[in-house]
């Protein structure tokens, strides 16, 4: 069963970047219904298919790369649905055996529910064409269950961390503010990037021009009424006030977590914990490097899916932390 959590754990790191991948190529509507491509089960190739798909859906001509971009996506999250859910039924039909430590039924029961709902997020991205509370929503669950695989797999590990450092868990409230400013920060960035706005500024430390003045907050967090919000729905000062929040978040969330560390670091003792907060750091030094070079360098695709990929990884080691700090006195 721990097995299938670590690739499973693995598989969901690989759904969550090529979900990046998908969004950041303007491939979300690459087959424009669901599950299938075009009323096929993969994107539709030869002349006829390609007619009869086109005569099904008139106002989206096949376009094969975007296509094969949405549906390798779906084929590694319908695997990764498959794996939990054979998790899930492990964990229901295996035997409590004396000598081991016992199954978690819960969280297994609780990761196969949200996928279930994950996929209907999935089907609605398209549906709703892009409804940008939607693909935010979709973000967040693919976080989360990666997020909860990595608590399971830690909860069916022999449990032995060395050294013990009693005095870090006064510092589990502080861990777990961090924790939940990153998430509320990846929040913040799937809204930027479900409307569009990542290039809304091209200077730092904030915008260009009088920025202040031209913030709109109701504008930036509604949503308005559109046919598609595919290319985004907003006008430019509500995603430039969108770009800001997510900017000021990172300034925020640079300033928790690295309190987080400086406090730890300073009592941590054993070299397990030590490495831990190394991590962390190192992830967030990253982040900050990786948001800064898609403003400076106007959105490479290869920076903007890894900025997706580490804020991932920080999201995890922030999770394996507050786990450390809650468990081992």
């Amino acid at each position: 069963m721990r097995t299938l959590v670590k690739i499973s754990i693995v598989l969901a790191f690989c759904v969550i970047v090529l979900g990046a991948f998908t969004r950041l190529t303007e491939a979300g509507l690459g087959c424009p219904d669901w599950p299938g491509c075009y009323g096929f089960l993969t994107v539709p190739s030869k002349a006829d298919h390609i007619a009869q798909a086109e005569a099904l859906f008139p106002g989206a001509p096949v376009e094969a790369d975007k296509a094969w971009y949405e549906m390798i996506h779906r084929y590694f999250a319908g695997t990764l649905g498959l794996l939990i859910l054979a998790i899930a039924v492990s964990a229901w039909f295996k035997k409590r055996q004396p000598s081991q430590k016992p199954t978690p039924i819960k969280l297994p029961t609780f990761i196969l529910a949200l996928v279930i709902f994950q996929a209907a997020l999935g089907m609605w991205t398209v549906t709703l064409n892009l409804q940008p509370l939607i693909v935010m929503g979709h973000l967040l669950g693919g976080f989360s269950i990666i997020s909860l695989l990595l608590l399971l797999n830690l909860r069916l590990a022999p449990y032995r961390v060395g050294g013990g450092d009693p005095e870090l868990r006064r510092y589990r409230g502080l861990a777990l503010f961090a924790l939940l400013t990153v998430l509320f920060q990846i929040a913040l960035g799937g809204w930027v990037a479900a409307n569009y706005a990542a290039v809304a500024c091209t200077e730092l430390p904030f915008c260009e021009g009088n920025w202040t003045a031209n913030l709109d907050f109701a504008g930036a967090f509604s949503i308005p009424e559109a046919e598609t919000y595919q290319y985004g729905a907003h006008d430019y000062n509500d995603r430039m006030t969108m770009h800001i929040v997510h900017r000021v978040g990172a300034i925020i969330t640079t300033l928790v977590v690295g309190w987080l560390l400086f406090k730890c670091w300073r009592k941590a003792v054993s070299g397990f914990f030590r490495s831990s907060l190394f991590v962390i750091g190192l992830l967030l030094v990253l982040q900050i490097a990786l948001g800064i070079s898609n403003v400076v360098f106007g959105l490479p695709l290869w920076v903007a899916v890894s900025h997706n990929a580490v804020g991932a990884l920080l999201l995890l080691s922030l999770v394996a932390l507050n786990y450390n700090l809650s468990r081992k006195a």
